[in-house]
């Protein structure tokens, strides 16, 4: 018996890709088969982590990203409301143009997780609804773009949501996100 291969980065991808299999199957066979990961690697590296995730005596969230996916590419601090926070960001090959970031609070404590874009790498410009494509944004830029926007509970863990209206009709709007990243749109209620 052989032991299993170190859990990296591939296999965080495949994590992330494991969730967002439920609302865009279709985007996840593609990125699976780019990583060149079977299904039941998927589902291999989704047991792993989710062992983890649930081990007694398992690391803090901060220590378990850092062994599986190295250091980060850069820390940055951060002000939220009166507390300060580091933003550790580190870059996954299948979305070149975003990061996996980990917000930390003071001892280390992780208070959000979550694709972002990449300091200085431009997104995508968001006029309206019709706008919104899978994958093509992050929480932060449909906040942006449609603001004031409503936080709403998400489905599962790992998952968001913002209700808006849209600018270019004035219907309103709600968008679904997994880890970060925009999967669907929905309609809202008036």
């Amino acid at each position: 018996m052989t032991a299993p291969a170190p859990f990296g980065p591939l296999q965080f991808q495949l994590v992330l890709l494991r969730r967002m299999a439920d609302h865009r199957p279709d985007l996840v066979e593609d990125a699976r088969i780019e990583l060149g990961a079977s299904l039941g690697e998927m589902r291999e590296a989704n047991r792993r982590w989710q062992a983890m995730l649930r081990a007694p005596r398992g690391r803090g969230a901060l220590r378990r990203y850092r062994s599986v996916l190295g250091e980060p590419e850069a820390s940055l601090r951060r002000t939220v409301g009166d507390l300060e926070c580091d933003a550790l960001l580190w870059p996954l090959p299948l979305w070149p143009d975003l990061r996996f970031e980990v917000m930390a609070g003071p001892g280390g404590a992780v208070w959000n997780e979550w694709l972002v874009r990449a300091p200085g790498v431009p997104g995508p410009e968001l006029n309206g609804a019709g706008d919104l494509l899978p994958w093509s944004c992050t929480v932060d830029e449909v906040a942006r773009a449609f603001a004031p926007v409503r936080p709403m509970e998400g489905s599962a863990p790992t998952r968001w949501a913002l209700s808006f209206t849209d600018p270019a009709d004035g219907r309103p709007q709600v968008a679904e996100f997994t880890w970060g990243l925009f999967q669907r749109l929905l309609p809202g209620r008036s």
